[in-house]
């Protein structure tokens, strides 16, 4: 999955107009010129028209204000973007609920159904491989040419392996083969809906779709004004992939956050030490207890999936809360009052945060980056801070795959007990079909990770650096701070 392209860079560029009239308090006032400014009248519109294009603007701007656009009333569509700003002013994180990706039907090109698709490579052959060993004779040929019937196709793929010149490919819909749980889908428009009581917020579609139709719903307003506050104390936890997000120093991440007006920064790799302490005693436990094997509890995603999709392997998963909950539990011990406010990569962890009474608010890497570019604030001018709280080597590793089994396993071997490691490198189809079936086919002693995105959180939907430059920044930190 690629981190980055131009639906997320428009994205990126509204983040970073709403902020700096956030700084410069004109939001109220001037918030719906922004569509205007992105989409100039004399610019090339990328969609039919540029009213087309600022009509989605305004959507995406209603999503960043924390607003589901599918809850807009027919009435509301003349309502201006000041009158949303006003009421989130009025209702505060009231407005926000469990629902955390929105889809923007007026941005979703409705995707030709999936299926199979004859290219202009097709040379007519004799051979006829294809219409000879479709099952279903969907194919026939017209003008030279092979022809699939869509109403009677049922993409087994076999005409695509039996074409000689690859002439004909997988078409899919974007948004629906990224979403490991099938839980968004067309609806009878045409338009990509999202089924609540499926999705697990990875946030896997909102990367894949190719014209920015699903968004999150951001907490940037919510957080901005706290940090603007004079008398709202805030507290930045900012997780383990941080490191390499900005291309330097965590320590001048650290200078940055303080500069943008976090009273306090502390590491989430901190409250990962914690939880490798608390799931290896779990784990140690278990096993003296007769269970054969336990998998992480770290990835909010999995957990979800879960709950969800898999409930019978619920039993085995750690009871051990997530490094963010036991960060921000301790935070708020350590800090009465303030405002805790999670920075890291990942969409599933505002559902997390919602249902925890330790943590108020979540920011993504790209939300950050896009406040510090509308404040001003260059990362890699700043000065090195330590943070409030510093963690260890081993914290820090949970932001790759491997981390957190690697931590348990070394410390439940300090303390007798000889366990094996499986990792589940990514949540796709065949993860689920094995972690169904997981109890039954581990022998064993056996700690088990599962890491939603593949490679870990460096990986995940909020990242804004190449998540290859971003490791080797993490390993360069921990070969210096080990």
């Amino acid at each position: 999955m690629t981190y980055i392209n131009n639906a997320a860079l428009i994205k990126r560029q509204l983040m970073v107009r709403l902020a700096k009239m956030m700084f410069a308090g004109t939001l109220g006032t001037q918030v719906d010129y922004i569509p205007l400014q992105q989409a100039p009248r004399e610019s090339a519109s990328v969609r039919c028209c540029i009213h087309h294009d600022r009509a989605v603007l305004r959507y995406r701007l209603m999503a960043l204000l924390g607003f589901a656009v599918e809850n807009e009333k027919p009435e509301d569509e003349i309502r201006t973007l000041a009158s949303y700003v006003a009421e989130v002013e009025q209702k505060g994180a009231d407005r926000l609920d469990d629902k955390i990706l929105t889809v923007i039907d007026e941005a979703c090109s409705s995707c030709v159904r999936a299926n199979y698709r004859v290219t202009n490579a097709c040379r007519g052959c004799v051979a006829r491989q294809c219409i000879m060993n479709c099952p279903k004779n969907a194919i026939h040929i017209e003008n030279g040419h092979a022809v699939i019937d869509e109403k009677i196709c049922v993409s087994c793929g076999i005409c695509a392996k039996a074409c000689p010149y690859h002439s004909i490919i997988y078409q899919p819909i974007p948004c629906e083969e990224a979403c490991p749980v099938n839980a968004i889908k067309q609806d009878e428009r045409g338009k990509e809906k999202i089924d609540e009581s499926k999705c697990i917020h990875c946030g896997r579609c909102q990367q894949a779709c190719p014209f920015g139709a699903v968004m999150e719903r951001s907490e940037i307003f919510d957080v901005l004004r706290m940090v603007l506050n004079p008398a709202c104390k805030t507290i930045a936890m900012i997780a383990p992939a941080i490191v390499g997000q900005f291309n330097t120093e965590l320590g001048k991440v650290v200078t940055a956050l303080k500069k943008l007006g976090f009273d306090h920064v502390v590491e989430v790799a901190y409250g990962a030490d914690l939880t490798a302490e608390k799931e290896t005693a779990e784990f140690v436990e278990r096993v003296e207890h007769g269970s054969v094997c336990m998998t992480s509890s770290c990835c909010p995603a999995y957990v979800e999936a879960v709950n969800k999709h898999i409930s019978n392997i619920k039993p085995l998963v750690s009871d051990t809360p997530s490094p963010m909950r036991l960060t921000g539990e301790w935070a708020g011990q350590k800090w009465p009052g303030a405002k805790r406010i999670f920075i890291g990569p990942c969409v599933a962890k505002r559902a997390e945060a919602r249902a925890s009474e330790h943590v108020e608010n979540v920011l993504t890497f790209e939300e950050l980056g896009s406040i510090l570019v509308a404040a001003g604030v260059d990362v890699l001018e700043c000065e090195e801070t330590t943070p409030d709280q510093v963690a260890t080597a081993t914290g820090r590793k949970f932001a790759i795959s491997g981390g957190v089994a690697g931590a348990v396993i070394a410390a439940a071997s300090g303390r007798g007990v000889k366990a094996d490691e499986k990792l589940f490198n990514g949540l796709d189809k065949k993860a689920f079909a094995t972690l169904k079936v997981v109890d039954k086919v581990i022998k064993n002693t056996t700690f088990i990770e599962v890491m939603t995105c593949e490679g870990g959180c460096l990986h995940g939907p909020g990242v804004i650096s190449n998540p290859v430059v971003a490791r080797r920044f993490l390993e360069k930190m921990l070969k210096e701070h080990p």
